[in-house]
């Protein structure tokens, strides 16, 4: 059973090291079953894999083989699903927020005051989304103004000026 319960704590511990350094154990993995396989997916199955062996066991002390089947067969779900989301999460990162960088020059209207000391909110579409950013000006824009981007002030703040 320890040799489970050892099997089990390190794929834990293999998983927690995946989501840390996850693009370091990932890139190691590149080669081997393609995109869902992942030290993520890893992890999760050796953790799985050794704790329902380990259950198994002490359930039926004299049965390694029903440990070894079902430790296996729990760990391949979940590996593969843990694999399966990993891939979906990658797949959907950074689609759905344009880049401040990528808006300068488009045209966008205020929904929200700019007033001449802070921050309002400016709608813009971009690649055909819209992207709401906070927006400074020289000089206060009432909601409703079409405005131009004229610059980047921040990962999600952006420079304005009215647009004619």
């Amino acid at each position: 059973m320890s040799v489970f319960l050892v099997i089990g704590s390190l794929g834990v511990l293999f998983l927690l090291a995946s989501l840390i350094l996850g693009d370091f154990f990932d890139g190691i993995f590149d080669g081997i079953g393609g995109e869902m396989f992942s030290g993520a997916a890893l992890g999760g199955f050796l953790g799985v894999f050794g704790f329902v062996g380990a259950l198994i066991l002490a359930i039926s002390s004299d049965s390694l083989l029903a440990a070894i089947i079902a430790g296996l067969l729990a760990g391949l779900v979940i590996g593969a699903a843990v694999g399966w989301v990993t891939m979906k999460l990658r797949a959907s990162g950074g689609d759905h927020h344009a880049a401040t960088a990528g808006l300068v020059g488009l045209t966008g209207t205020v929904i929200s005051d700019v007033p001449a000391d802070g921050y309002g909110q400016v709608s813009v579409v971009s690649e055909g989304r819209t992207t709401t950013v906070d927006a400074r000006a020289a000089t206060p824009l009432p909601a409703g103004s079409p405005v131009r981007i004229i610059g980047v002030l921040s990962a999600t703040a952006v420079e304005v000026t009215p647009h004619d």
